[in-house]
Formats: structure tokens, C-alpha cells, sequence
């Protein structure tokens, strides 16, 4: 069944909005605080815009980003919402915990730990639940499962999660505990080798296919859509290359210094966004949105502002020639769909 034939996932905002979710790392204070307020009004102003669609993880600020957003939509709990967040990484309180870890600032007295048993599974749903306040999960993702997070461990990864971990989801899904499961990952490679030998729900694919990076446009996106796996696609900006342009700054790349390739591919693509009056964000949510496999974009949006900006670059008019004269210079692929 291919994804044309059944109803999207993920709902796109509600009153004929743009296909834009929320999601929720900056909630549990990626690089920088954020306080309960502003992440209560974020979210809030998320929902009156009429977003339905948030994404979360317990890796998010040690369950910060769960936290907050359980308390943010557990008033609205009779209403229609899709609310996602993954599995494979156990917190375990500790007196001694790190008040920063992995890029998270100021985080609750955690440690997280890799497992992704059949145990460990059931056990990161309970504690999730536990968090939002909530009693079901629309979309479990399994986290981080590839080569670059695993290193040599990864074949062990990969087994265990096709022998342990999408059995332990299906059983949930059955039991009515979630509604969907998949993957949520990084890297294509790994969304491949699991679809040799099993069928997933849902991928939340972050920074791979990108007005930059299209890495997964013949890859995956073919296949993805001829299986009926619906995507939700993260990383649009590439971690902020996109958001800021290439001369703020050190601009990054994938949560790093951007190296020069990027940077003067991203110049390039500035220089038609100019000439056309396009901004660089409204381009970067727009184009991955007009290939059928995708059906919405989360952004990890920190503030009000940012969320209101990323719906006003939604809207945005791009002219025709402006993706013509990308496809021209060969800054997107001859066959990658455009708006």
C-alpha cells in the first residue's frame, strides 16, 4: 500500500495550515535554556496556530522535552493531536548526574543508557507515558540506531532491534498503547537494511533530504512511498545553515561547524534567493514538502517567534523560476519534485 492509498499520519494544521509540526528538542534545552513559561507559550501558540502534529523523546533534555509538552497537551486531550516520541535510551535517576549532557543544557538528574530490549522497550513507553501525563503514544520511533551513533556495535544494534524491539512495538501497537511505530533517524543506510527485513509505520527522518542535502531523494524516498511508510522529515534547516545563511557566523552543518562545501553551496543557493526575493527559510520548509513521500515537516522551533516565522515562510510565494534557476546551477536534483 503506498502512502496515496490511506490518510496521511500526520495531520497537517488545522484550517488549511501548512503541513508543519512542532518538535521538541529545543524544549528540553538544546545548546540554550529555555523556561517553562517560554515553552508553555510556545506550545501554546503552536496549538492556536493549529498544529497537531509534536514530536518529543526522552533523550530530549533527560524528559524535559516530554515534560513539557505532556503539560502542555493534556488540556487538550479530548481534542485530535498527534503526539510522537522513541525508545531506546533508559533514564535512570542519580544523585551525582551532569547538570549538561549531549548538548542539553541544565537537565533534570538523569543518566541515559542504550537499550534496546524487549524490557527496555516496554520500560521507556511506561516512563514516556509517565512524563506527558498521558496514556497512549501516538507514534513510538526507535532512536538513533545507525553506524555514526553505534560505531562498531551497530550489526549487534540492528539485530537486536529486528529480533527485540520492533516485535516489542508491534505487541504495543496491538494492545493499543501506541498507534504507530518506526524509526527515528539520521542516516538513510540504516532505514534501508531495517526494510529488508521489516515493515515499519512511520520514519522521522532529520537533516536527509534538505534544500542542501539529498541524500535520501533515490535512496529511500522511492521505496518509503511504494511501502506505505509515512515520513515526517526533521533537520530542514541542517541544524541552522539554512535558518541563519552562511555568513552568520560560524554557520553549522549536522550539529557542527558546516565545512566548506556547504557553506558555499548554501552562498550559491543565497544568490538566486536574492535575485528572486525568496528568503532562504521559506525555500528550505517548502522544498521537501513537494515530494509525495513526505508529509510534513517538525521544526524544532525555541520560541514564539520562531514558530510564527516558520508558519509565515510556509505561506511565502516562491516564483517558478526561482527552482528552475536552482536545478539550472545544479543545486537540487533534475528529478527532485519542487512546489
Amino acid at each position: 500500500m503506498s502512502r496515496t492509498d490511506r490518510p496521511p499520519l500526520f495531520p497537517a494544521c488545522s484550517g488549511g495550515g501548512p503541513r508543519l509540526g512542532l518538535g521538541g528538542a529545543p524544549l528540553g534545552n538544546l545548546f540554550a535554556p529555555v523556561t517553562d513559561a517560554e515553552a508553555r507559550a510556545l506550545v501554546d501558540a503552536a496549538w492556536a496556530s493549529g498544529c497537531r502534529s509534536y514530536d518529543t523523546a526522552p533523550h530530549y533534555g533527560h524528559g524535559l522535552s516530554e515534560r513539557r509538552l505532556g503539560d502542555a497537551l493534556r488540556p487538550h486531550r479530548g481534542e485530535s493531536f498527534v503526539l510522537s516520541s522513541k525508545v531506546g535510551r533508559i533514564l535512570d535517576a542519580r544523585a551525582d548526574a551532569p547538570r549538561d549532557a549531549f548538548g542539553y543544557v541544565d537537565v533534570p538528574p538523569f543518566v541515559q543508557h542504550w537499550d534496546y530490549g524487549a524490557a527496555a522497550t516496554r520500560r521507556s513507553l511506561e516512563d514516556s507515558l509517565q512524563r506527558t501525563g498521558l496514556a497512549r503514544i501516538d507514534v513510538l520511533y526507535v532512536h538513533d540506531l545507525d553506524a555514526a551513533t553505534h560505531g562498531e556495535r551497530a550489526p549487534q544494534v540492528l539485530r537486536q532491534v529486528l529480533d527485540e524491539t520492533l516485535p516489542t512495538l508491534a505487541r504495543m501497537k496491538h494492545e493499543g498503547l501506541i498507534g504507530a511505530y518506526g524509526l527515528g533517524v539520521n542516516d538513510v543506510e540504516v532505514v534501508r537494511d531495517v526494510l529488508r527485513h521489516a515493515d515499519i509505520d512511520a520514519l522521522l527522518l532529520a537533516g536527509r533530504y534538505s534544500l542542501l542535502d539529498h541524500g535520501a531523494l533515490a535512496a529511500l524516498l522511492p521505496q518509503c512511498l511504494a511501502r506505505g511508510v509515512h515520513i515526517a522529515l526533521g533537520g530542514v534547516f541542517n541544524s541552522g545553515i539554512l535558518a541563519t545563511g552562511a555568513g552568520a557566523g560560524t554557520p553549522t552543518f549536522n550539529y557542527a561547524p558546516a565545512a566548506r562545501e556547504w557553506v558555499e553551496r548554501t552562498r550559491r543557493i543565497e544568490a538566486h534567493c536574492a535575485e528572486h526575493g525568496v528568503p532562504l527559510r521559506a525555500a528550505a520548509l517548502q522544498f521537501p514538502l513537494a515530494h509525495p513521500a513526505i508529509e510534513i515537516v517538525m521544526l524544532g522551533a525555541r520560541r514564539v517567534a520562531e514558530w510564527e516565522d516558520a508558519v509565515a515562510m510556509m505561506s511565502c510565494v516562491i516564483p517558478p523560476e526561482f527552482w528552475r534557476a536552482l536545478r539550472h546551477d545544479g543545486l537540487i536534483p533534475a528529478d527532485a519534485p519542487t512546489p
